[in-house]
């Protein structure tokens, strides 16, 4: 088989499955909200189930529902029967997925539900399904054709419920007035999560690796310290720490380049950079990248309210924090 078959074999199959995600778009009607509002006044958790290759797509869901504000987690119907069914409390609300409806795991389940009183939300295939007449609320997710040829491996029926998911999760997202700081906070470990969350204080340099050196020091002792902390650049104070200068290593090459210089005997306080822009411990590590890059410097040091040195973090410190 030549590669122009095997990209129109492609582009069919999404071409199928795109008309099963629009085919979706009149099913948005009163029975969605009503499964929202379900979901919104949940006091437990949203229980997500289905089996198969429903299984997988009711699993991604329910990670979805859970970072986005809404309590969920998946329970497999061939394991609530024999013991798990004991997660369900009278509080929560079940999301079952079978494109059939007639899912026999879930189908011996159903009693155990209902004798609940939890509701019961499904999305199928078959509205007239068993599953489908036992549900408080069922979401048609039905399609036309699977992308599969032969017709039969679960393809555009399986994408048509994940985006059904999909619209669930973030309309109650949407309705819970979520945030990016909220989603932050549920994804710690993720980019997002650090440029939302990390602060200047969690990574800066402190106490014995802080670059620093009083005014009257000689340039030559400054260059060492600045070689010895390794951050780029040294930060010049008066005797209580308060910040009056930076030379960096672009100072040092400005100043070789506009005049001969003694380096043991010029103080540094001479040819440094007054008024250099500074940072607070709780600024976010995203902010100081922004004023970074705003004005062209690749450190800074941090200070307290009273511009008294406390830290300092160079580009590569933001680089190894996951924040560029």
């Amino acid at each position: 088989m030549g590669d122009a078959r095997l990209q129109r074999l492609g582009r069919a199959v999404l071409e199928v499955e795109a008309r099963a995600i629009s085919d979706l778009i009149p099913r948005i009607d009163a029975g969605f909200a009503r499964a929202c509002q379900l979901m919104l006044r949940c006091e437990g958790r949203v229980v997500v189930t289905g089996m198969g290759k429903s299984g997988h797509i009711g699993s991604k869901i329910a990670a979805t529902l859970a970072s986005t504000g809404t309590p969920a987690f998946f329970v497999h119907p061939g394991e609530a029967s024999h013991g798990d069914l004991g997660m369900l409390t009278a509080g929560d609300v079940v999301l079952a997925l079978s494109n059939s409806g007639e899912t026999s795991e879930l189908l011996t389940i159903l009693p155990l539900i209902k004798r609940l009183h939890v509701p019961l939300i499904t999305l199928t295939g078959n509205p007239e399904s068993r599953l489908a007449r036992a549900a408080d609320i069922n979401i048609d997710v039905s399609v036309a054709q699977e992308a599969c040829p032969l017709g039969l491996a679960p393809t555009s029926s399986t994408t048509a419920s994940l985006a059904m998911g999909d619209a669930l999760a973030v309309s109650l997202l949407e309705a819970r007035g979520f945030t990016a700081d909220d989603f932050a906070r549920t994804h710690p470990g993720g980019r997002l999560g650090r440029r939302l969350l990390l602060l200047i204080g969690d990574i800066m340099h402190t106490g014995e690796e802080i670059p620093r050196v009083l005014a009257e020091m000689p340039l030559s002792e400054a260059l060492v310290e600045m070689s010895n902390k390794r951050l780029g650049f040294v930060t010049i104070v008066d005797r209580h720490d308060t910040v009056e200068g930076i030379f960096t290593d672009g100072d040092l090459r400005r100043v070789l380049q506009q005049k001969q210089i003694e380096l043991r005997s010029t103080p540094v306080g001479e040819v440094m950079s007054r008024g250099c822009t500074t940072v607070g411990p709780r600024i976010l590590a995203a902010e100081a990248l922004q004023i970074m890059e705003a004005r062209k410097i690749n450190a800074l040091p941090v200070v307290d309210d009273h511009q008294r040195l406390i830290g300092a973090f160079n580009m590569h410190d933001l680089l190894q924090a996951g924040v560029v």
